[in-house]
């Protein structure tokens, strides 16, 4: 019993911190990475499609994208993607493929950035205690259900709240990481 307890928690942790993660790749910094596209969509004979699943996309430099289409004819549906999605970036069709600027971001967009990133971490925190929570409500359980013994308890009270700390010291290292690489011009 207590070892389930402790798996349940330790699974609601890492998928906080993998969704932490999956949530700041999403933010921009200033360069370009291809995740940064991960949320555009585009209308591919009628079904809302994925960017990278219609075209290649590469980053040719560090302040740049590069999107060919599989198909010449999906580049007006791409361009019309990408004005919608709201990246703050102007497509430039030449008619073979699409080239996207990352713009600089300018001091209070990054300040701005990192709050809104701070948001996301609490978020990431919020489920790990949660994790936490849960797994402390299963420990009360069995223990009223005489399944496990007191001492046996609190142990694992203890050993849950030392892997939440844990998980709580990652989190702020990732969000610090990724507060530096915003600052960094």
């Amino acid at each position: 019993m207590v070892e389930n307890a402790k798996k349940a928690a330790k699974d609601v942790m890492e998928k906080a911190l993998v969704a932490l993660s999956n949530e700041l790749k999403k933010v921009r910094t200033g360069r370009a990475q291809v995740s940064m596209l991960d949320n555009v969509k585009v209308n591919y004979y009628g079904n809302l499609t994925p960017l990278s699943q219609v075209s290649a996309i590469s980053t040719p430099d560090a302040k740049s994208f590069l999107i060919a289409p599989w198909e010449a004819q999906m580049l007006k549906e791409i361009e019309q993607a990408i004005i919608k999605s709201d990246l703050g970036m102007s497509p430039i069709n030449d008619g073979k493929v699409i080239r996207l600027k990352v713009p600089d971001l300018n001091e209070q967009r990054r300040k701005e950035m990192v709050k809104n990133t701070k948001k996301v971490v609490e978020d990431a925190k919020v489920a790990v205690r949660m994790g936490r929570r849960d797994a402390n409500e299963m420990l009360k359980k069995a223990l009223k259900d005489k399944a496990i013994s007191e001492d046996d308890n609190k142990r694992a009270e203890q050993d849950i709240q030392k892997m939440t700390d844990q998980y709580i010291e990652k989190v702020d290292k990732i969000s610090a990481d990724k507060e530096k690489e915003i600052m960094t011009i």
